[in-house]
């Protein structure tokens, strides 16, 4: 029996036991270790790269692969277009990108588009003038759009192979544990960015802000990087966020505020200890500051608030009215510096936001959640991604992650904008389906779903102008008129996904 590296004698079979790895050496099968014993100096150990090309070479990325990238850096995102430059540089092709969101700064991907570096998108979102080229057939491959519950779903069950995750984090020490509350381009909860260090293959991060060992709390941690680059800058501040935001003066938006804080007073929702979600625009802002003044006159406090985190969700944590925040992205410089100093207002990934197949996911545990809508037709379907002219505008998002699991689903939106009703017959692309939609919310009036028949029968006598939707439709068409149908080409350029991994619509492109 021959003896091995400790100098045991160790048989090649053992009962019960497959296969024998025979020890080769303490050294011999563990990376990112020292080589040897004796030295007295510290050991480099860290994964810092040179440079992006170099991050990009190591990681083995090479044609017809998946990358992906999130969007808590928004509008003043620099790290998409930094990465997929060099990628075009080094001549590699056909990707698949998969981030999490597209935001007006990733414009420059119609070059690489173009050139062939990127042939598919798989995102919850498309903006501007990336929007717009592919609304009038950029693509050859439809974008697939997802929700952000959806989108964790995918990768966790390896629908979505994430090859290369290529990460943008505030700070971030030389073994890649990092966090998203603290340095210059600080964007408060890395959410999205979670789900992707866990499951792709390789995970480089790129940050602007390398601290000492070990950066405490981390979002990310060190086992699940490989690669780090430090740059210049990874984000614009003030795309990040663009300070606190302000409650509307708008007449119209303070009166839908109003009244969709009415309905979710008397809808048998709130009481106290109910948990809840808002969004960031300015009738949610305030829908939120009315609510206040509904919770501080009955003393109801509530649980928790979800979801993308506002500072007006903030302040109201802060004056004890709601007990924690779970918090998968901060809107604002309240949220991030909130997040960053206060236990009880906790990051949380995606996954555990929305994923409709894990164990139990946030959104099933919302009482109240207030959306908006760019149409909703008479049959409660909403949209939220393509505009009334058929171009690609808006993210799927949470959307409909949240309208299935919240107790109530309060759509709040103009009944026109412009010569463009809100309500309409039947919207350009169904985001949410119109059994989760529980109520319209207009300035115009209330319309509550007929599959939520409790839900009227608390309304009916509580002085709210309630209409049916058809009605509200029918007020619409009497401001717009009837406008010509959109035209629209054969040709495929999106496909909607729902939450669970169906098909719920498709895009098609827009005739110029």
């Amino acid at each position: 029996m021959p003896k091995k590296a400790a100098g045991r004698d160790i048989p090649s079979k053992i009962p019960g036991f497959k296969e024998i790895k025979h020890f080769e050496g303490a050294f011999a099968n563990t990376p990112l270790v020292r080589k040897q014993k004796g030295s007295r100096t510290l050991p480099r150990l860290n994964k810092i790269v040179e440079s992006l090309e170099q991050a990009i070479l190591k990681s083995g990325l090479r044609d017809g692969m998946c990358v992906s990238f999130h969007h808590h850096l928004r509008d003043g995102d620099m790290v998409l277009n930094m990465v997929m430059d060099v990628i075009a540089n080094l001549g590699i092709k056909n990707l698949t990108l998969a981030s999490s969101s597209l935001t007006r700064a990733h414009n420059p991907l119609i070059r690489h588009i173009k050139n062939g570096v990127v042939s598919r998108l798989i995102t919850s979102g498309l903006r501007d003038k990336l929007a717009e080229e592919v609304s009038h057939g950029l693509m050859e491959t439809p974008v697939l759009f997802h929700t952000h519950g959806g989108r964790a779903r995918m990768i966790e069950s390896g629908e979505l192979k994430v090859d290369i995750a290529f990460l943008g984090v505030p700070s971030s020490d030389v073994y890649g544990n990092a966090n998203g509350y603290t340095g210059p381009s600080a964007c408060g909860s890395l959410g999205y960015a979670m789900v992707d260090a866990e499951y792709a293959e390789k995970v480089v991060l790129i940050t602007d802000n390398l601290v000492e060992y070990p950066n405490t709390p981390f979002s990310i941690h060190q086992d699940h990087v490989d690669y780090i680059v430090q740059v210049d800058q990874i984000g614009d501040p003030e795309g990040i966020s663009s300070g606190a935001l302000r409650m509307t003066r708008n007449p119209r938006d303070i009166l839908i505020a109003e009244y969709a804080t009415h309905v979710i007073e008397h809808s048998g929702y709130m009481e106290d200890g109910f948990s809840l979600q808002t969004g960031s625009g300015s009738i949610s802002l305030a829908v939120s500051n009315f609510m206040r003044d509904v919770m501080l006159r009955k003393g109801y406090t509530a649980s928790f608030a979800l979801g993308g985190i506002t500072g007006s969700i903030v302040r109201l944590h802060e004056e004890g009215l709601i007990k924690r925040l779970l918090d998968v992205q901060s809107f604002d410089q309240e949220a991030i510096r909130s997040i960053g100093e206060n236990r009880y207002h906790t990051e949380i990934d995606a996954s555990y936001y929305a994923n409709p197949h894990n164990k139990g996911c946030a959104t099933n545990k919302i009482n109240v959640v207030i959306l908006s809508a760019m149409e909703i037709d008479t049959d409660f379907n909403v949209n939220v991604l393509t505009g009334s002219d058929g171009v690609i505008r808006g993210a799927s998002g949470g959307h409909s992650d949240t309208a299935i699991g919240a107790g109530i689903s309060v759509i709040v939106a103009p009944l026109f904008r412009g010569r463009s009703a809100t309500v309409v017959d039947r919207v350009n692309t169904v985001i949410t389906p119109g059994e989760t939609a529980d109520v319209l919310v207009t300035d115009y009036g209330v319309a509550v779903n007929p599959r939520r028949r409790d839900i009227y029968d608390r309304l009916k006598t509580k002085h709210l102008p309630l209409y049916s939707i058809e009605e509200l439709y029918q007020k619409a068409e009497k401001v717009t008129g009837r406008p010509e149908p959109v035209q629209f080409e054969k040709k495929i350029v999106g496909v909607v996904e729902y939450r669970d991994g169906t098909i719920l619509d498709v895009i098609h492109q827009v005739k110029d």
